[in-house]
């Protein structure tokens, strides 16, 4: 080191480092609730471990996935938040952890049975590697957040002793919530990704039209979580409707990050009101 420059900053543990790599965050956000929609549904405390582990591998994939695909876009735009971009974290440690993944998604998938594995690894982790792979960057960007959302009950559904699709009304209220948090996702990068040739559906209507979008679309969540379930719904239901009512309002009508949070709020809400449901 010449006299005068500056240490250089040390990097994450490696552990934390392959964690954010794979967005680690919204992929045990995923996985959690997969695992809670098991544990309210019939499977016992293996197959939902099982089931858990299945899908939370399999968003690891995708997260590992988008990073590598986008590491020249990241660099060009300067992502100091990606430990690939930053080069902190070697591409090889990141392949090596992707293939693990995905042989621990296969096998676990393979165990919850082949009705359950076939659509956790085609229609859930799949559709994100479509999305990856090329698809974020179409007007269609929004189609493998339906496929793996809507279909993620079925998961749960389709692994238990009597094997069937989620309703109709589980699958809906799943799909809007994952194209909502397709248009949250993607309201703080759509600058930086425009820069770099990334125009999906967000990018082409714009901020405000996402944010308005994703606010019917998550309250249209909370509608058919609370009014799908056979029987009359419980009294809380309706208060926490209200709530998301307010938070919608609070969405279209506020400026900065409370939209955001606002939005994001509700999608916390659709989650509870989906497994209660």
């Amino acid at each position: 080191m010449t006299a005068g420059s500056a240490p250089a900053r040390p990097g994450p543990p490696p552990v934390l480092a392959l964690l954010a790599a794979a967005h680690g965050g919204p992929a045990l956000a995923v996985a959690a609730i997969a695992g809670l929609l098991a544990l309210r549904g019939d499977l016992n405390r293996l197959d939902t471990a099982v089931v858990t582990g299945a899908v939370l591998t399999g968003q690891l994939t995708i997260g590992w996935g988008n990073d590598l695909c986008d590491l020249s876009r990241d660099r060009a735009v300067g992502r100091t938040d990606k430990p690939l971009a930053t080069g902190t974290l070697p591409v090889g440690w990141v392949v090596r952890a992707l293939v693990a993944a995905a042989v621990a998604c296969l096998a676990l998938s393979a165990l919850a049975g082949w009705r359950s594995g076939l659509v956790n690894v085609v229609l859930g982790a799949g559709a994100g590697h479509v999305y990856n792979l090329g698809l974020k960057a179409t007007p269609w960007s929004w189609v493998p957040y339906v496929s793996a959302f809507g279909t993620l009950p079925s998961v749960v559904t389709l692994a238990g002793p009597a094997p069937a699709w989620a309703p109709l009304w589980m699958t809906g209220a799943g799909a809007a919530l994952g194209v909502g948090a397709h248009l949250l996702n993607a309201l703080p990068d759509l600058a930086d990704d425009e820069r770099t040739g990334v125009r999906g559906l967000p990018h082409r209507i714009g901020e405000r039209p996402s944010r308005v979008l994703a606010a019917v679309l998550l309250s249209a969540a909370s509608l058919l979580a609370v009014l799908g379930p056979a029987g009359t719904p419980p009294a809380w239901t309706w208060a926490v409707l209200a709530l998301v009512a307010v938070l919608a309002v609070l969405t279209l009508a506020t400026r900065g990050r409370a939209p955001f949070r606002a939005a994001l709020a509700i999608a916390l809400l659709d989650v509870v009101l989906l497994v209660a449901g």
